[in-house]
């Protein structure tokens, strides 16, 4: 959205609106997927429509790296794909990276976007070989990349229409970028692609290997983010806790978090999707020792059985999370801990399933979610005997009965909040009501967790959303509380 806003494009928030519609698209799960095509079929919807001003429809992102020439074969109404490590191809896509001339300006229904592209590009060297667009140009690795390279980790010779190289493309804090989330919240990716082996993502096929962008860059990007009124920073990546091991940092994901942390103007900061063992102790540390830092520490387990977290390629044991969870409930007094699981992954067993539900009971981890096993194509898992899949109806079964028992220990965790005093980032009103307001605490993420309800603005007449405010938790649901502002 930067590259294209700055190259003459002008964002709407109606697609009826539009003359040039992206689609950016997911390709992680079946679901994903559908959710993804439904989109791109009702954008191509306003391409034939009398009255639409659709005139160029792009499908970007990972289902483009999954089925390149599907796309454009099965839905004639997209002009163009834009795959994950090609985001500077956006400009060509939109007709907007073309220099403009008095024929052109004729013909082209983007006239005027085109002339202001031209100036664009002649002032910031867009779109090709720019540092906006491409900073680190001599990509890096981990000696784990290497080698899982080597094992055809990242292979895509069987994905008709799937370019040879994986993408490489990495953002830096002098790539335009547009800040869609609300005024004093932002996301800041500090990686991109994964090397690890887990046989039921394609994750690494489509993002490709790991690479870290510069720190220096990251906290640029923090500082003027900072400075644009953002006060709550998550960093995100496919696995953040890796962090700088391609650039030759030890603990680089807590170097990172102690030069952040310390930031004028920052009240907030914390990181998503930590791999179980890249979590030490000089991190736990770090983060008890900010006060920036939220004491939330978001760790994917994905399963508890041996058994099966062996067949996922993942490793581990119950007995060794729960020494990780103690180990972090130590060092972080406080700490809120969210992760993730898989059920009906092929061969799970009723034994096995058993272990994880006794594994829940004995970690009470306060946010978690639970998903179905789906069966990739391209993923190591796909391949596995047929017989050991597990039923549709068996997989939703223990989804719902392993939610169930996750309801119990949250309502019970949650009942432990009544009482207390909190900051609240206040985000406007309840999406389920208009009767209540919602904001967060630094122990919420954002949009994956519970919220906290406000039904008392207690000395105020009106509530000002993106704003901190002091509140009183008054009661608790299963995974909600209720607060009232005192301050």
């Amino acid at each position: 959205m930067g590259l294209l806003d700055r190259a003459g494009g002008q964002l709407t928030a109606r697609a009826e609106d539009a003359e040039i519609l992206v689609v950016n698209t997911c390709s992680f799960i079946d679901s994903a997927k559908q959710e993804s095509v439904n989109a791109i079929l009702e954008m191509a919807q306003h391409k034939v429509t009398n009255g639409g001003k659709a005139r160029r429809l792009i499908v970007a992102g990972c289902l483009v790296e999954r089925y390149r020439d599907e796309i454009q074969r099965n839905i004639p109404e997209v002009d163009a794909v834009v795959g994950t490590g090609e985001l500077e191809a956006i400009l060509e896509a939109a007709g907007l990276s073309a220099p403009a001339t008095p024929a052109a300006a004729q013909s082209s229904p983007f006239n005027i976007l085109v002339s202001r592209a031209a100036s664009a590009v002649h002032q910031h060297s867009l779109p090709i070989n720019s540092t906006e667009v491409a900073p680190q140009l001599a990509p890096t690795s981990r000696a784990e990349g290497d080698l899982r390279e080597r094992q055809g980790r990242f292979s895509r010779a069987q994905w008709e229409g799937a370019t040879a190289a994986l993408p490489e493309y990495l953002y830096s804090d002098e790539t335009p970028r547009i800040l869609t989330t609300p005024r004093s919240s932002a996301y800041i990716k500090i990686a991109e692609g994964c090397d690890h082996p887990c046989s039921f993502c394609i994750i690494p096929q489509l993002r490709g290997k790991f690479r870290s962008r510069r720190l220096e860059s990251i906290v640029a990007e923090a500082q003027r983010l900072i400075a644009q009124g953002v006060r709550e920073i998550t960093l995100i990546g496919q696995d953040t806790t890796c962090y700088g091991e391609d650039l030759g940092l030890r603990d680089g994901l807590a170097t990172l978090l102690d030069a952040l942390a310390v930031l004028p103007g920052l009240k907030w900061l914390r990181f998503l999707y930590a791999y179980p063992n890249k979590v030490t102790t000089r991190l736990l540390e770090t983060i008890a020792r900010h006060e920036t830092i939220a004491k939330y520490l978001d760790v994917p387990l994905q399963h508890a059985s041996p058994s099966v977290l062996k067949r996922m390629k993942r490793g581990g044991t119950a007995e060794v999370f729960l020494r990780l969870i103690e180990k972090a409930r130590a060092i972080v007094p406080g700490i809120v801990l969210r992760s993730t699981f898989i059920v009906g992954f092929p061969g799970e067993t009723d034994a096995d399933f058993k272990e994880l539900c006794e594994f829940v009971a004995a970690a009470k981890i306060d946010w978690l979610g639970v998903f179905g096993y789906s069966d990739e194509e391209g993923a190591a898992a796909f391949a596995l005997d047929a017989a050991l899949k597990v039923p549709k109806r068996t997989i939703e079964a223990r989804r719902r009965r392993l939610m169930k028992l996750q309801q119990k220990i949250s309502a019970k965790a949650k009942a432990t909040w009544v009482g207390r005093e909190v900051d609240v980032l206040v985000e406007g009103e309840s999406d389920e009501t208009d009767l209540l307001w919602q904001g967060r605490t630094a122990l919420h993420a954002p949009e994956i967790d519970g919220k906290v309800l406000i039904n008392d603005f207690g000395p105020h007449e009106s509530l000002v959303p993106g704003t901190f405010y002091r509140a009183e938790i008054t009661e608790s649901h299963d995974y909600d509380v209720v607060a009232r502002i005192i301050e």
